[in-house]
């Protein structure tokens, strides 16, 4: 007799009330063991891993790419069928893989994923020498391939068998374009796409958005970077960027401008004694804004090392929802794409937005020799604001304030 257990959409966050599926890694009929990965579920936040809730034969009922509520079941396991002979029965392990098992064995529950564990386990991986990356440092199924790479090219195979082939079907590739073709086609929108699509449109007709801009000299921040690149590097394990220097800075500006760190909530303004400042990390599912959590409690290479890790995990779709959440400002680096200009968009709430842009050399009045011109290393920068709460004076001083702190770094480790 079938003994059923469905396979449901767990809640990425408490905001979150639909998904959309992913490739099934598995097909109709497979055997799959508990805890092994069927699906990678796409909110308009975070990807999701769906594992298994138990061993048996796998009943699909919902199709990739579809939309799925949080909790419905999209397909269904029976726990009461025969294993299938050659699918995974007890396999003898080599001396070297048998203790890394026992090893991982004694890992806490809390350390890693049950897919990343089994993984360490079948490729004789000790989870204690894996760096984890997923939320308090656990260690996720990409951080285990990680490991998997980095071995040396003489350590021995894993001696489990190779899983069947799975029956779902290839992820799609990219068209190819012939020259001349006036062919249309369609694609559905990722749920991430169609979130920043809200937000943006609700920014703009919720906001009474003003954009200011000013420019920073360079100059001190790029001799500073090269005077010390080598040694920060060396102690620190992070190259010396720019993000860290106007984040400290847009921290600065915060404390000497709360308005700018206020919410509108309702008839009311909310102030916010702490500084969580939201980085825009650019995917290729869409533009994602993961918070550094009191960043003006942040050293230099806190943050730099903070925001390669949002960078490398936004990539990999492995940001949490809350990593997501919650900022009270954000600083977005279009420079990196190569534009000169241009006026960002605020993230509601969030009262301000500062946007960095390419360094370009132009001919400025030279600051140590005044009525001569030289050639310096310069940034725009803008401020787009919501003039509801913040006033011309007040974005134009948080914004001279930021060019002060760049132009002269010494000013952020004086605080003033």
């Amino acid at each position: 007799m079938a003994q059923i257990t469905d396979v449901k959409i767990p809640s990425p966050g408490e905001s979150i009330t639909e998904v959309r599926l992913g490739q099934w890694k598995r097909g109709d009929g497979d055997w799959v063991e508990k805890d092994e990965l069927l699906n990678e579920i796409e909110s308009d936040k975070a990807t999701l891993e769906l594992l298994a809730p138990a061993a048996g034969v796998l009943r699909v009922r919902a199709e990739s790419g579809s939309d799925q509520k949080v909790g419905a079941a999209v397909a269904q396991i029976d726990t009461a069928a025969s294993k299938p002979a050659g699918s995974g029965a007890a396999r003898p392990m080599g001396t070297a893989a048998a203790e890394a098992a026992k090893s991982a064995a004694a890992e806490p529950a809390q350390k890693a994923t049950p897919t990343a564990r089994k993984m360490a386990e079948e490729h004789g991986i000790s989870l204690a020498g894996v760096q984890g990356s997923g939320p308090a440092g656990r260690v996720t199924r990409a951080d285990v391939e990680g490991a998997m790479g980095k071995q040396p090219s003489g350590a021995p195979a894993p001696t489990a068998p190779a899983p069947a082939a799975p029956k779902a079907a290839p992820a799609p590739t990219a068209p190819v374009i012939v020259p001349g073709s006036r062919g249309v086609r369609r694609e559905k929108m990722p749920k991430i796409r169609q979130r920043i699509a809200e937000r943006l449109l609700e920014s703009q007709q919720t906001t009474a958005t003003l954009t200011t801009f000013n420019e920073v000299d360079m100059t001190e921040v790029m001799a500073l970077r090269a005077k010390h690149k080598e040694a920060f590097e060396k102690k620190h394990g992070i190259g010396l960027g720019l993000m860290s220097f106007f984040v400290k800075a847009a921290c600065s500006a915060l404390r000497a401008y709360p308005r700018v760190n206020a919410f509108i909530i309702g008839d009311e303004i909310e102030f916010h004694d702490y500084c969580d400042v939201a980085v825009a990390v650019g995917t290729d599912r869409g533009l994602v804004v993961p918070v550094l959590r009191n960043a003006d409690a942040m050293s230099f290479a806190q943050v730099e090392l903070a925001v390669r890790d949002f960078a490398t995990r936004a990539r990999d779709g492995k940001l949490t929802v809350d990593e997501m959440t919650g900022g009270t400002f954000t600083v977005s680096n279009g420079g990196v794409y190569g534009s000169l200009m241009a006026t960002p968009i605020l993230n509601p709430p969030q009262s301000g937005i500062l946007g960095m842009h390419a360094i370009k050399k132009r001919a400025v009045e030279d600051p140590d020799h005044p009525g001569q011109i030289a050639l310096r290393p310069m940034m725009f920068i803008a401020l787009s604001y919501d003039h509801r709460i913040i006033d011309g004076a007040e974005s134009v001083g948080f914004l001279k304030h930021i060019k002060e702190c760049v132009e002269r770094p010494e000013r952020l480790l004086l605080g003033i």
